[in-house]
Parts: structure tokens; C-alpha cells; sequence
């Protein structure tokens, strides 16, 4: 194959016929003359593409008949493909051709056919026996590595000078043309060697107040990122999610059904899984994702009937989200207010301090404060009382449900006489729609268990006879799952604490998972091992019957 001095500067046909004698460059022959052509080859893709980047599709198909045949056989030929420049320029090509809303047959034909060629050049299934890339010196995987590598540098490099300088952007880097790349990198979306290539596409300047982006392109880089196929800065995660809530949305929902779905996480784990979903950190940057994030907490807990699974999922996010909070950048740090803007500031400053901020000694006077404060917010009718105002202040109660814990523990711990206040507060979370009447019942039924578990809370030979008073009492008052979850609150703070708690335990709780209440035993516990692990309560016959009773659940499961 002699090479040809004198070649038209653009004969469609000649490279046409080219590309079919080369075919996939199989043999010695065949990619020496490709070498030998390549940059005539290179000087003519160049010119068929500040010709087709004028056009649209289904003009370019009439113009150049065979364009689409060369294109496609040449993205098949690796000798081309190796070659960065060329690749850069078939691509460039490709891209002219792609239709980001296409208005006929043609153009519908040619997007499938393009992004067949994506995924060909992506995928190294067809060319395991290449002799090209063995002559290369590389496997099948690692030319077709680098074969995306290079296809993502040229497009980031175009795309960062083009989007970027925030002056002008060329005709083919319009909003339609980066909706067209956006859907044309589609394929891509899952190979992590595209990642530069997906960041730069969500970090290019937007023009106008539309979305550039394709809605498809948008829920595929959403889907891999929660599929765990692509890795992509903080940042560009947090902005995709401004942008696109959907993806936010399934975020969300992922990591709530995950836990609730695998009850059994430990508060290690729980937190992990919660601050490697991001929500906490980008809920303290921005109001908005935090605001969007607990609306689905919200209509979830509702849904489910106060599922507690649920009630200690978002106590953990809680804390980590005023972690990211406290300890982010301090610029243009929003205020709490922003995040929580229904509820009163006294309200909201008592419950968001972590009980480990306050010496144990005053957690009994913070708690009254809360109730105090708690109290005129929902019942006061001139400052919230209203049915909106209640279950907002329920829901901060929820997000910081670590002093419900604390005064369950309180209350069966303490020498003290029981305290109204802290069984109302009790009576509140785990019921918060109760009328006054519904509610003074529960309360006195409440003072009765609270009291015989005292009488008892310092014995060291107690039978599980010695509980059956309260547990029948609790039972026959117990028509919802809201009475039930205070009621076993209350054993359940006794058998960690009491003296002789440690030796009925399993019995007692057997009686008390009864139904559909494992779930809300196992929350409970691990609510209880974050308080002893976290507040500094040294206490290891509690650890040990914690263990005790998870270790039992587990088996029941």
C-alpha cells in the first residue's frame, strides 16, 4: 500500500474506501498504511468537523452521505483510536451528530448508533485478541483504560476552556450543545476513569436560568453515585444534588431503608453509614438539602407511625449534622434559625446542647428546663400551641431525642420523687396527638409503673414475678404503640441500671417483643449503648446487660 502524495483535501469517499481496506487493522500490512496515513487522516477529521459542527444532524446525513459509515468503522479501527488526536476529533464528530432532543427517525437512529460506538470504546469485550494492542505491549483492559482516559482529557480540557472563563462560549459549547454532551456521556457515567470528565459537565457555568444538563444524564450520575460506581468530590456531589433533588431524594431514602431495613446496626455502624451518605455535611452547608432531608424524616416517622427505628435514625443524623455545623468553614455559616425556623430559640438552644456539654450532675435541671420550655410551645395558644406548632416542637424533640433517653434514666434512677415533668416529657415523644384527658390517664398509669420500678430498682434477688405487676399494668394500658414504646423505655432503663436488673433480663424482654416491637427494643438499645459509650457513665453492669439483651435479640430476629 504505496501512500499517496496528492489526496483532495476533503474526499469523503477516498477515506471512505481507506477505512474498509483497513478494516479493524488485523493485519501487519493493514496498520502500517493506517501509520502511514494517519495525519492526513487527523488534517481530514479535522475539516469534516468545522463543517459538521454547523449543522445539524439530519443536514449533516443529507450533506455527507457516508460521514456516519466512515466514522463508525474508523472508532473501530484501534490504530485510530490509540492516536489521542484522532480520537479527540472523532469524538468531536460524534458529538456534532448527537441529537440532545431529536425531531425525527434519522436523528433517533443516529443517537442509538452513537452511543452503541461510546460503549464499543469503553468496553474491551470485542478486542481480547487484537494483535494491534498486543503489539502495543497492553492488555485488552488496560488500552481500553487508557482509550477512555484520553476521550475524557480532551473533553474536559475543551469543556474547562470553553465553559469555564465565564466571557464567551464557542457555538458549540450553546446550552443545546452541552445538553447534547451531557446525554451523549451517558455511557460513560459508570467508568471511573470518566469522573473528571462527569465533574467537569456538573461544575460548567450554567447560561440562562433553565437546567443545561440532561434530566437522564443527571438521574445516571445519581444512580452511580449510590450504586458506589463512581467516586466524585464532595462538592460536585453536593452540587448535583442542588441541582437535581431527585437524586437527594433517593439518597435519603436509601440510607433510611437501609437501616431500617438491617435493624441491627450498632451506633458505630448507624453513624458511619450516616455521615458516608454526605446529608449530614451538606445539610449544614446548605438549608435547603437540610430542609428537603427532614421533610422525608418526617413523612417517614409519619408513615410508619413513629417507627423508632426511624425516631434513632435521626437523632444520629442530628448529631452529626450539628457536628458538620460547629465545626465546618466559618464563613457565611448559616444560623441555626435557618435550619429550624418554626421552632422558639429558647426551645431550640436547651435541646440541641449535647448532654455531653452538660455536667451529668445538672441534666436534671437542663431537662426541667426543657419541659418547661416544651410545654409553652405546644400548649401556649398565643405562642404555637397550634396543631402546626406541636408537632413541629415534636419533631426537634425527635431530632434530639438523647435527653428522652436521658430523662427515661432519670426517672428510674433517680432517689427523688417521680417527676411529672419528666414522665409528661416522656408522655409527649412517644405521643405527641394525645388529648389532655388521653394523656393525664397515661400519665397516671405511667407514675405507678415508674414507682413500683423504684420500689424495686436497688434489690439484687429479683424473679421476673417481681415485674409482672408492672408489666400486666402496662399491658392493659397500652391500646398503641406509643403507650407500649414509653412503657418499655421505662423497663428497659431498669433492667441496665437496677441491681438485680442483669438476671431477669432476657426474660423480661422476651415478654416485652411481643408483636411487632423488636425493632423498637433494638432501637432503644442502641440509643442506650450510645449514651454509655458517648456521656461518660461508667457504668459496666449496664454495658454487660446491654450486651446481654442485644446479643438475645439478634437470636430472635
Amino acid at each position: 500500500m504505496a501512500q499517496q502524495s496528492t489526496i483532495p483535501a476533503f474526499c469523503l469517499e477516498y477515506w471512505q474506501n481507506k477505512a474498509v481496506e483497513w478494516g479493524q487493522a488485523t493485519t501487519l500490512a493493514s496498520q502500517q498504511d493506517v501509520c502511514l496515513h494517519l495525519q492526513q487522516l487527523k488534517d481530514f477529521l479535522q475539516e469534516i468537523f468545522q463543517k459538521l459542527q454547523h449543522m445539524n444532524t439530519t443536514a449533516a446525513i443529507k450533506t455527507f452521505p457516508l460521514v456516519g459509515q466512515l466514522l463508525g468503522r474508523l472508532c473501530w479501527n484501534p490504530c485510530v483510536v490509540a492516536d489521542e488526536e484522532s480520537q479527540r476529533t472523532l469524538l468531536q464528530c460524534l458529538w456534532c451528530l448527537y441529537s440532545a432532543e431529536p425531531q425525527n427517525a434519522i436523528e433517533l437512529k443516529a443517537n442509538d448508533w452513537i452511543q452503541s460506538l461510546i460503549r464499543h470504546l469503553i468496553s474491551d469485550s470485542e478486542t481480547e485478541n487484537n494483535s494491534f494492542i498486543q503489539i502495543l505491549g497492553y492488555t485488552s483492559e488496560e488500552y481500553h483504560s487508557n482509550v477512555v482516559k484520553c476521550m475524557v482529557s480532551s473533553l474536559v480540557t475543551e469543556l474547562r476552556e470553553s465553559c469555564c472563563n465565564g466571557i464567551h462560549m464557542p457555538k458549540r459549547f450553546t446550552p443545546d450543545r452541552l445538553h447534547s454532551l451531557s446525554v451523549f456521556c451517558i455511557p460513560l457515567v459508570t467508568c471511573s476513569e470518566a469522573a473528571p470528565l462527569i465533574e467537569a459537565l456538573l461544575t460548567c457555568c450554567e447560561s440562562g436560568s433553565g437546567e443545561t444538563l440532561s434530566a437522564d444524564f443527571l438521574k445516571a450520575v445519581g444512580t452511580a453515585l449510590l450504586q458506589k460506581k463512581i467516586g466524585l468530590q464532595e462538592t460536585v456531589i453536593i452540587g448535583l444534588w442542588l441541582r437535581y433533588l431527585p437524586s437527594l431524594e433517593n439518597v435519603t431514602l436509601h440510607l433510611i431503608e437501609t437501616v431500617v431495613s438491617i435493624p441491627h446496626f450498632s451506633p458505630q455502624e448507624m453513624e458511619s453509614l450516616i455521615n458516608d451518605s454526605l446529608l449530614p455535611k451538606a445539610s449544614a452547608r446548605h438549608p435547603h438539602i437540610f430542609m428537603i432531608v427532614d421533610t422525608i424524616f418526617r413523612n417517614i416517622l409519619l408513615e410508619s407511625d413513629g417507627n423508632l427505628l426511624v425516631q434513632t435514625l435521626m437523632q444520629m443524623f442530628t448529631r452529626s449534622f450539628i457536628q458538620a455545623l460547629l465545626f465546618g468553614e466559618a464563613q457565611d455559616k448559616p444560623p441555626l434559625k435557618a435550619f429550624f425556623p418554626h421552632n422558639p430559640q429558647p426551645l431550640l438552644m436547651a435541646l440541641l446542647k449535647h448532654p455531653s456539654d452538660v455536667p451529668s450532675q445538672v441534666w436534671p435541671q437542663h431537662l426541667l428546663c426543657i419541659v418547661e420550655t416544651l410545654k409553652v410551645a405546644v400548649e401556649d395558644k398565643d405562642n404555637g400551641g397550634s396543631q402546626r406548632g406541636l408537632f413541629e416542637n415534636w419533631f426537634l424533640l425527635v431530632h434530639c431525642g438523647d435527653w428522652v433517653d436521658i430523662a427515661a434514666q432519670q426517672l428510674i434512677a433517680s432517689k427523688a420523687e417521680t417527676s411529672e415533668a419528666l414522665l409528661w416529657l416522656l408522655a409527649f415523644y412517644h405521643h405527641p396527638n394525645n388529648e389532655n384527658q388521653q394523656r393525664t390517664k397515661l400519665l397516671a398509669v405511667a407514675r405507678k409503673v415508674c414507682d413500683h420500678l423504684k420500689v424495686l430498682f436497688s434489690s439484687t434477688t429479683l424473679s421476673l414475678s417481681h415485674l409482672q405487676t408492672s408489666l400486666d399494668l402496662a399491658e392493659a394500658n397500652s391500646e398503641e404503640s406509643g403507650s407500649k414504646y414509653l412503657f418499655n423505655q421505662l423497663f428497659l432503663n431498669f433492667l441496665l441500671f437496677s441491681a438485680g436488673g442483669q438476671v431477669i433480663a432476657k426474660d423480661a424482654v422476651h415478654l416485652m417483643t411481643h408483636g411487632n416491637l423488636l425493632n423498637g427494643i433494638s432501637a432503644m438499645l442502641a440509643g442506650a449503648e450510645h449514651r454509655l459509650n458517648s456521656y461518660g457513665l461508667m457504668d459496666y453492669k449496664a454495658h454487660r446487660t446491654l450486651k446481654l439483651l442485644q446479643e438475645h435479640l439478634k437470636r430472635k430476629a
